[in-house]
């Protein structure tokens, strides 16, 4: 038995924002019946207008560049045939989600904490400062950290 959880964030093409309410509502749907095809369990899922944030809980069989994988392709399937013009004025091609992708084990930080996180994406009163810890009571559940030479950028 195991419980395998991460936190997934998906860049949309450009940096464009245009996850809408509406955009938002055919994702979400996108993304549960993905996750239900793939036996995953979907603990949380917010946007916040140019990326979408997504809690999963997955089974050790499924590699996280399928889930990825299945994720964005059925998604951005699912909003590109729907034709919304509010996306469709700002990207152009077949394509939605940009080709990179975020993903981090939920291991270190309470899963409640990480779930508080991805909720309180669109929450008005938490506010990203520049070394996207939320200001107020509530911090990024992850801290900074360097990799291969790259440095944060200090406050």
């Amino acid at each position: 038995m195991s419980a395998l959880h991460a936190h997934l964030v998906f860049c949309v093409k450009y940096r464009r924002r245009v996850i809408t309410t509406r955009a938002f509502d055919i994702l979400r749907r996108a993304m549960r019946q993905s996750a239900r095809a793939l036996e995953i369990d979907l603990i949380a899922i917010e946007a916040d207008g140019d990326h979408l944030h997504v809690m999963i809980c997955y089974p050790p069989a499924l590699s996280l560049s399928k889930i990825v994988q299945r994720f964005k392709g059925a998604s951005s399937r699912a909003l590109r045939q729907r034709k919304l013009p509010e996306i469709t004025r700002k990207l152009w091609g077949n394509a939605f989600w940009s080709p990179s992708y975020f993903v981090v084990s939920c291991g270190g930080a309470p899963l409640e904490t990480v779930k508080a996180y991805v909720e309180n994406q669109t929450n008005p009163h938490f506010k990203k400062t520049r070394n996207h810890q939320m200001t107020g009571n509530k911090q990024a559940p992850y801290h900074r950290t360097e990799v291969r030479g790259l440095r944060a950028v200090p406050p």
